[in-house]
């Protein structure tokens, strides 16, 4: 997938976040990235072995405080290397691209990875 398609991917998952939810993406941006540096794989805890599709960074809504103010925005990065390397399949490769973006726009939300498997979302 070419990387135009690819970002259109992103933002149509990200418009398909419902409404209400949607409108409290406040103070939160989403980019794409090739590859995710050793810092994105420690940050996010991976384990040796395992691909890393997103990555959120930032503070979740649920532990914002009155203070939280005047800080640089939250950042959701979707890695398009590896997402592109595991699905050959365009379709199975769109609906991974998707459920990346909604996974690592749960955690902006204070969803953890327990969080979303109990859900049976991750």
């Amino acid at each position: 997938m070419k990387a135009a398609e690819f970002e259109r991917v992103v933002r149509d998952a990200v418009a398909s976040i419902p409404a209400p939810l949607r409108a409290r993406l406040d103070n939160v941006d989403t980019v794409i990235a090739d590859w995710p540096t050793e810092e994105d794989h420690g940050e996010a805890e991976v384990p040796d072995g395992y691909t890393l599709y997103g990555l959120y960074t930032g503070v979740p809504l649920t532990e914002r405080t009155s203070g939280y103010t005047m800080v640089m925005p939250d950042r959701i990065t979707i890695y398009r290397g590896p997402l592109t390397e595991a699905f050959d399949d365009v379709e199975h490769l769109r609906a991974e691209i998707r459920d990346t973006v909604i996974h690592e726009f749960a955690h902006f939300f204070g969803l953890s990875d327990d969080d979303l498997r109990r859900l049976g979302a991750s």
